[in-house]
């Protein structure tokens, strides 16, 4: 029997027609090995598990209750065959057909390496900041496929942004060899189960690798309360799980507001806009980053809020109770 190199892993729940144009692109890698698909459909209600049978992916259920970020890729992992293990979303489409060589190919670039990731760009339709937005965040890690690994831990321990940068994953568009897996399986934890498991990675002496030819386009153009839900969860998980203080100063956070806001300004300008719309999407985009850094404040003194409010402004609560990934 020919040995399976990578097994595509994508959990699922009512993915709409994305789903199949990521099951499509998916299908349509090319690689001069064999690879798998597996999908893991958590209780949806729309033609999702239809979709991705008709194309004749490999399709397996769970009841909503039961999924879990780190739970359910784990569980889809101990299923798969390939040497490695490779995550995306059932809304994060590869934007070429080399996209899977490339992320194998990266992450099986030294022995040494636990796991790859990749860029992400933005949905062609998404809002002209979210396209700036990514593509400066994934500029941080070069334009060159890169191996990083703790080297200097004098600074990783009193820099945090060495710390996140060293550590930053996704399972939106990554690659995890299986042996490590099978060592070092995803945490089982509520929120950043990729980051998580990245620190603890890096921190037993694994490396990890960029790889910018691997790209998938996935993006959100959340709306002013689902950007503070979001921001409040990640500010959460980042104090719980890594211990960093997001946004501990209202004042602060303010002033960062603004920044954000005068920065989507110069993108706005940058990307053509004039007159009204111009100030018509400065000041919606001034919602959003207002927004955004008071889920990082509520986010960052989550311990002091009372229960009702907790589970009122976490999204990721709202969409594990309702089944959701």
């Amino acid at each position: 029997m020919t040995e399976i190199r990578a097994s595509v892993l994508i959990p699922v729940k009512n993915g709409g027609h994305l789903l199949g144009e990521v099951l499509d692109a998916v299908l349509s890698q090319q690689a001069p090995w064999p690879f798998e698909v597996i999908v893991m459909d958590s209780g949806s209600s729309d033609d999702s598990v239809e979709c991705a049978r008709q194309r004749g992916v490999r399709v397996e259920t769970i009841p909503a209750a039961e999924f879990g970020h780190g739970r359910t890729r784990n569980l889809l992992a101990s299923m798969a065959r390939g040497q490695f293990l490779v995550f995306i979303t059932q809304d994060a489409r590869p934007a070429g057909s080399k996209w899977l060589y490339n992320m194998v190919q990266g992450c099986d670039a030294e022995p040494g390496v636990a796991g790859a990731f990749g860029p992400h760009r933005a949905h062609p339709q998404a809002r002209h900041v979210t396209h700036c937005e990514l593509n400066q965040h994934f500029a941080g890690f070069g334009d060159k496929l890169s191996v990083v690994r703790l080297e200097d831990p004098a600074r990783f321990a009193r820099d945090p942004g060495y710390r996140q940068w060293l550590h930053f994953f996704s399972s939106n568009n990554s690659c995890i060899r299986r042996s490590v897996w099978e060592q070092l399986p995803l945490p089982e934890v509520a929120f950043a189960e990729d980051q998580t498991w990245a620190l603890r990675a890096i921190e037993a002496g694994h490396a990890k690798a960029f790889v910018p030819d691997a790209v998938v386009y996935h993006s959100h153009d959340f709306g002013v309360w689902e950007t503070l839900q979001r921001n409040f969860d990640e500010a959460r998980s980042f104090n719980l799980y890594f211990g960093y203080r997001i946004q501990d100063s209202l004042v602060q956070a303010l002033k960062s507001g603004l920044y954000l806001a005068k920065r989507d300004l110069g993108w706005l300008r940058g990307g053509g806009l004039q007159g009204w719309r111009l100030c018509k999407n400065a000041i919606y985009m001034g919602f959003i980053e207002m927004a955004r850094v008071s889920g990082q404040y509520l986010g960052t003194r989550h311990d002091r809020l009372p229960a009702w409010l907790l589970r009122s402004v976490s999204r990721d609560e709202q969409l594990q109770r309702a089944g959701a990934v």
